[in-house]
């Protein structure tokens, strides 16, 4: 599969096509609501637990280590791998002060600010798909069609719940269904945008490739555990959701070296 897809697409058509791909899954995700209006929170931390395992394995098998590995290893390679990571963070973290409220309960209605929380959520969480999206082309930047392959995979296994997410609190809020799944679906028509950045950046100065790795692995780091994880261990249903991401994980390792 790897071998037609390089014959017949370029690079930069493959990460804006596989980071298209991975931002649609946020309103696959969402398509429940037309058939189920009560979601159990606890099937929702174990989905999450699980795309969380996923990202995990993918930022370490497809971002970190081809990172070092294309710094030429050793201490040089840890070093540049080391500032990329942390600045992707920050780079985050900075956005976050700007967006923070991206936690929002999947409770029942409890006061007339609920549906303006709803809307600052979907729009906090449109904003944080971007770096993910960068994440996709980064991965194809390189050349390395399995690294863009298993990123994109994992990103779009983590979108799928997000967009549930994004989608349910609307639902209790009473907007139409039909509103509630455009309002998921916009959120992941960001990444496309972040994965032609990604890959235009690194095919146009290769040598940043090491760090734009780095610093994309920084960004998912961020946002697995400061935005997936802890909306996963608010209840009784966190020992599950860690499991899930246990499995997710190893699921998502074996498939980075199938496809590697």
């Amino acid at each position: 599969m790897i071998e037609y897809l390089t014959s017949h697409f370029s690079i930069i058509t493959l990460g804006l096509l596989s980071s298209l791909a991975a931002g649609l899954a946020t309103g696959a995700g969402s398509l429940p609501i037309f058939f189920i209006k009560d979601f159990p929170k606890k099937i929702l931390d174990a989905l999450l637990g699980f795309a969380a395992g996923v990202m995990l394995a993918a930022t370490s098998f497809s971002l970190i280590i081809p990172a070092i590995e294309a710094a030429g290893g050793g201490i040089r390679g840890a070093g540049i791998t080391l500032i990329g990571i942390l600045g992707g963070g920050i780079f985050l973290d900075m956005v976050d002060k700007f967006f923070p409220d991206t936690n929002l309960s999947l409770g029942p209605s409890q006061n007339h600010n609920n549906l303006r929380k709803a809307w600052l959520f979907i729009t906090a969480i449109t904003i944080h798909n971007f770096p993910e999206g960068l994440a996709v082309g980064v991965g194809f930047g390189d050349g390395n069609i399995s690294n863009g392959i298993s990123l994109a995979i994992a990103i779009g296994l983590q979108n799928m719940p997000e967009g549930l997410a994004c989608a349910l609190p609307l639902i209790r809020e009473k907007v139409p269904v039909w509103k509630a799944f455009l309002a998921a679906l916009a959120t992941g028509l960001v990444e496309p945008i972040g994965g032609l950045l990604g890959v235009g950046i690194v095919q146009v100065a290769r040598p940043l490739l090491p760090f734009t790795l780095a610093f994309a692995a920084g960004a998912m780091l961020f946002v697995i555990s400061h935005e997936i994880i802890p909306e996963t261990q608010r209840d009784k249903s966190s020992k599950l959701a860690t499991h899930s991401l246990l499995i997710g994980f190893v699921i998502m390792m074996f498939l980075d070296n199938v496809l590697g």
